[in-house]
């Protein structure tokens, strides 16, 4: 078969979603002309996104509910009867400082305004037969959905169906026969849940390691009802399963012949209580042939977010490290999902102190087992693990080298200029308060830096703007301080060019050959 163009939009298209019946696609586009002056200008603006609705064939196109502007690509959710379509408008705010979504039923007929939301929103879908949305949201400061709620579909009050969920949850999407599908991270493993009755119920479980995402099926009420879901393990890469009676078959084997040629080492999950009495959790992952009772060389790796955290996978950068004979160690840190509201929540206003002690506790816990040279200490972070290595480095002299990649190293400046909202971390406005800010900035510490310090960072990043990184090799610079600092032309907020990605993990290996070899 020959694929045939169905529709071209002139700002191009965001996300499209195929009507249960198979005859409609709805389309997320911006219904604005292009920009002639494009090649000369960039104009920043709040953006326009609005719904569209063609036939399968691209005939009998066009605008629905075209007084909404801001309809999020990611949030919609067609009717059983493909007459509907329920659909998230987060509120445009160019500078990142207003959290609301509203929510909307619309047909060719025109929209009905269901509720708003005045926090996050993610995933939308129709549930109890068509009566109700369900959909995530949160009540906390960090603003990250992590509970499902429902509305009235006519309209009315939002309510949390999940109050006293203890994991988290990260997606929810409806399929063609209704089903609710919701993925849950518990700790370091996720599981599918589905959500019926007003309760999530487990489904699917990987007891190896862990669920990604939620499961592929057919969008067709009327296509045979398979469902297929990814798994993956600290072994094994990502592979389909599909449902076979009460449990989960592997139906591919990709990359199973590669990793059989590899010698690797142990992967477990942990726990452990910090100083502060904080129940923890981390992965710890140790190099081929690794002997009981040998103390090795140690890094402890945070993961990015920071609202987000590691999984029973097998994980490259882990891996990679413990191949160049590192015990590794990534903890879950306080602001880490799969651990309940209260737990992610504990970040807000504090990510320079209760996480850097959760974090720095994974170091004394890796000492403690007998695991980890504390002689040779090391610490590497991405994104909000890069800010924890930066700040890490200005609070203690322990670690012999640190790598930080795209970290914030100055709060204040890095809340507006980051192409995403920012205040999850802190709501306050930086210019009313400014010492709040300066409080967890690195570049204000700087003279306190001991720890030989590699800065890696993308030329072309606008999550964590590339200024973070080069104030902050200047300031060290200026201070006389051992940094070296990698920039990638190009690169986003992490490299996407092989090549570069390999010359990351160069630089990585020399970096702590070189500081933390002996």
């Amino acid at each position: 078969a020959v694929p045939a163009t169905v529709v071209m939009l002139p700002r191009g298209i965001e996300s499209a979603s195929a009507s249960p019946d198979g005859k409609r696609f709805a389309i997320v586009a911006d219904p604005r002309s292009p920009d002639p002056l494009e090649d000369v200008r960039h104009v920043q603006e709040p953006g326009e996104s609005s719904l569209y609705v063609v036939n399968v064939d691209g005939t009998g196109g066009g605008w629905w509910c075209s007084n909404l502007k801001s309809v999020g690509p990611d949030g919609i959710a067609w009717s059983a009867d493909g007459s509907e379509v329920a659909m998230l408008s987060p509120v445009p705010d160019p500078g990142h400082h207003v959290a609301a979504t509203a929510m909307d039923v619309c047909s060719a007929k025109g929209a009905q305004h269901v509720t708003d939301i005045h926090n996050s929103v993610a995933g939308i879908a129709w549930a109890d037969g068509g009566k109700s949305l369900a959909f995530l949201s949160t009540m906390s400061d960090v603003l990250t959905p992590e509970h499902v709620w429902t509305v009235p579909a006519a309209g009315g009050t939002a309510e949390d169906r999940t109050p006293d969920l203890k994991g988290t949850a990260q997606e929810l999407e409806g399929d063609a026969r209704g089903r609710v599908w919701v993925s849950v991270t518990h700790g370091v493993k996720s599981d599918v849940e589905e959500f019926r009755d007003g309760t999530l119920t487990p489904v699917y479980r990987w007891q190896a390691g862990t669920i990604q995402g939620l499961p592929a099926g057919s969008n067709y009420a009327e296509a045979k009802d398979q469902v297929a879901l990814t798994v993956e393990d600290p072994e094994h890469a990502s592979n389909v399963a599909v449902p076979d009676g009460d449990h989960l078959r592997k139906i591919t084997t990709e990359g199973d012949t590669q990793l059989a040629a590899v010698e690797l080492g142990a992967v477990r999950a942990v726990q452990w209580k910090s100083k502060e009495g904080i129940a923890l959790e981390g992965i710890a992952t140790f190099p081929a042939g690794y002997v009981e009772g040998k103390k090795y060389p140690f890094l402890v790796l945070p993961h990015g977010g920071p609202e987000g955290n590691d999984q029973l996978g097998l994980d490259p950068l882990s891996r990679s490290i413990a191949g160049l004979g590192y015990v590794v160690l990534q903890p879950e840190y306080r602001g880490s999902t799969g651990y309940g509201a209260e737990f992610m929540e504990a970040i807000y206003q504090h990510f320079g102190d209760r996480a850097y002690q959760d974090v720095d506790s994974a170091t004394d816990y890796a000492i403690a087992q007998g695991w980890a040279d504390p002689n040779r200490l090391a610490i590497f972070g991405w994104s909000a693990g890069g800010f924890m290595t930066s700040w890490t480095v200005t609070q203690t002299h322990r670690y012999k080298a640190a790598i930080e990649g795209a970290g914030i190293t100055d709060w204040a400046p890095f809340i507006f200029t980051s192409d995403i909202a920012q205040f999850d971390f802190d709501a306050r406005w930086p210019e009313k308060d400014p010492e709040a800010f300066r409080r967890f900035s690195a570049v204000a510490y700087a003279d306190q830096v001991t720890t030989p310090l590699l800065i890696l960072h993308g030329e072309a990043d606008h999550r964590v703007p590339t200024f973070q990184g080069t104030e902050f090799f200047q300031v060290l610079s200026a201070l006389h301080k051992t940094v070296r600092m990698v920039s990638y032309p190009g690169s986003p907020h992490f490299p996407v060019v092989w090549e570069q990605r390999l010359n990351v993990m160069q630089e990585l290996e020399d970096w702590l050959k070189k500081y933390n070899g002996q």
